[in-house]
């Protein structure tokens, strides 16, 4: 597992766990990171990211992507 923020641009990834505190799961879980899902990075741009998550694009700043493992 890795983090989101390593993840290569165009390739579709499946969200193997989700971290953090219980409020920022939540947060993620309800923009669509919920594990077995999948993500695509979209671009990234010093450690923050544009990734495709069921079919809408989410920026992420670093902190938040690092909390997805793909």
């Amino acid at each position: 597992m890795i983090p989101l923020t390593f993840a290569d641009p165009g390739q579709e990834n499946i969200i193997r766990k989700v971290g953090g505190n219980p409020d920022v799961k939540r947060h993620l879980e309800n923009l669509g990171f919920t594990p077995g899902g999948n993500v695509t990075l979209i671009s990234s741009l010093g450690g923050n990211v544009i990734v495709k998550v069921k079919e809408a694009r989410i920026a992420l700043d670093e902190e938040m992507a690092k909390k997805v493992m793909i």
